[in-house]
């Protein structure tokens, strides 16, 4: 009798715990907007695009510097004029019910004044909490990317 009972169990709990799973990757591809949005702000200087994709408390490290979106918002309107793409790529995202986290690659290629181009690739990580208005940004850490050379070869 008692072995009956757990495949039934198994049975009943199935549906529940693929829900779950499904939850988990929508989940992740909410962060994954979340994030594009912030970037799509910075693309078209539409800094209420950004705050809304962050926290209030919004943390950026970006090789050794310490930025909240004021200093972000500053930063930009010193650059303009300026266009800007981004390529995202490589992925490794964990959530859970409140907060996530991800890292993954970020190729940019900057236009300053449509005369100097400037492309760049970068390392990123990023964390996010849910609260009462859904999934927000509150830290993003970026630093250059350079492709390892081994030199013993």
């Amino acid at each position: 009798m008692r072995y009956r009972f757990i495949p039934g169990l198994i049975l009943c709990l199935g549906p529940f715990a693929s829900c779950n799973q499904s939850r988990s990757t929508d989940d992740a591809e909410k962060l994954k907007s979340v994030l594009a949005n912030y970037f799509d702000g910075i693309k078209n200087k539409d800094f209420d695009k950004m705050t809304e994709a962050t926290t209030d408390d919004f943390v950026l490290y970006e090789m050794g510097r310490v930025w909240n979106n004021d200093s972000v918002f500053n930063n930009i309107k010193k650059n303009l004029p300026f266009t800007v793409e981004y390529e995202f790529d490589n992925f490794k995202i964990s959530v859970d019910k409140m907060s996530g986290h991800m890292n993954y690659y970020n190729n940019g290629t900057f236009v300053f004044n449509d005369t100097t181009k400037q492309s760049f690739s970068w390392i990123e990580s990023a964390a996010f909490r849910r609260n009462k208005e859904g999934w927000k940004m509150s830290f993003l850490h970026i630093t250059e990317r350079f492709e390892a050379k081994n030199k013993w070869k």
